[in-house]
């Protein structure tokens, strides 16, 4: 059995459809309690761990960096702890935002992480608290990830074009929108795979391509949902957030499909996939 931290979440919803997973929710393990997390794995006994719980609402956590880090680095670490003194894998989901968005190569695993909001700080955190541990562990860093579940960008592309005829959307964000099924099936498998071959181990990067701006993405949502809603671009600084955002999130996945075989998913049929569930 694979025990899932995480319930509600896009990812951890369809974790749940996998086979032999066992999600625990906030009513199960509150994350603000690590120890909590170390006791729920001591007594499920599973044979691999993933984490697709986080506080992932990023604005928020500009205000909220301490619990963030509760949530975000705390509890991951104690995950890991107890995964490595059971001597069993332990998958932990991350973000591209551990990077400052500088330049507009794909970043790679062993690019020096700078993150330009508290989120990201958060996140690299509980990176580094896994890699300290060690064990057999296993950080997968993604990004933009949506499904027909939760609050993400297609869902509300989907509500606004169908009650608007123009939106302005950032056209200077570049990155790889990365559907949630396919980012459970890629930890699904990981997790897996490290049950037997634990030097597989480490930091691996995968989003679905290809790279596109959120406006681009917004046009691929109009065209699949058949909205006739104009996008005109414009640059980050015409929509201030609390938390910058990196310009540059393409991530290059090329060490996940040589090591894993997992290759990075379309994204336009991710789109057709949540449109079709949603309507």
């Amino acid at each position: 059995m694979i025990l899932v931290f995480g319930q509600s979440g896009q990812v951890a919803r369809e974790l749940s459809t996998l086979p032999d997973v066992r999600n625990l929710g906030r009513d199960d393990v509150d994350l603000e309690y690590p120890l909590n997390c170390a006791e729920a794995i001591a007594i499920h006994k599973p044979a691999a761990v993933i984490n697709a719980a986080a506080y992932t609402a990023v604005d928020a956590a500009e205000d909220n960096e301490a619990r963030a880090h509760m949530i975000n680095a705390a509890a991951p670490e104690a995950m890991a702890q107890a995964c490595a003194d059971l001597g069993i894998p332990f998958v932990s989901i991350s973000t591209d935002y551990v990077f400052d968005g500088a330049g507009n190569a794909p970043w790679r695993e062993g690019d020096m992480p700078a993150p330009i909001n508290a989120y990201g700080r958060s996140k690299l955190a509980g990176e580094a608290a896994i890699a300290e541990i060690g064990g057999t562990w296993a950080v997968l860093r993604t990004s933009w990830v949506v499904s027909a579940h939760g609050n993400n960008f297609v869902k509300t592309m989907l509500r606004l074009g169908a009650e608007r005829d123009a939106l302005t959307i950032v056209a200077d964000q570049i990155g790889g929108l990365t559907p949630a099924r396919d980012i459970a099936r890629a930890c699904h498998h990981m997790a897996q795979n490290l049950i037997s071959e634990p030097n597989k181990g480490g930091i691996y990067h995968f989003s679905g391509t290809p790279n596109a701006s959120w406006a681009d993405v917004a046009r691929a949502v109009f065209k699949a949902a058949d909205l006739t809603c104009a996008v005109t671009d414009i640059p980050s600084s015409d929509y201030p957030t609390p938390a910058l955002r990196p310009l540059n999130s393409r991530l290059d996945c090329y060490k996940i499909k040589k090591t894993f075989g997992i290759k990075r998913p379309d994204w336009r049929a991710g789109i057709a996939d949540i449109v079709k569930e949603l309507t």
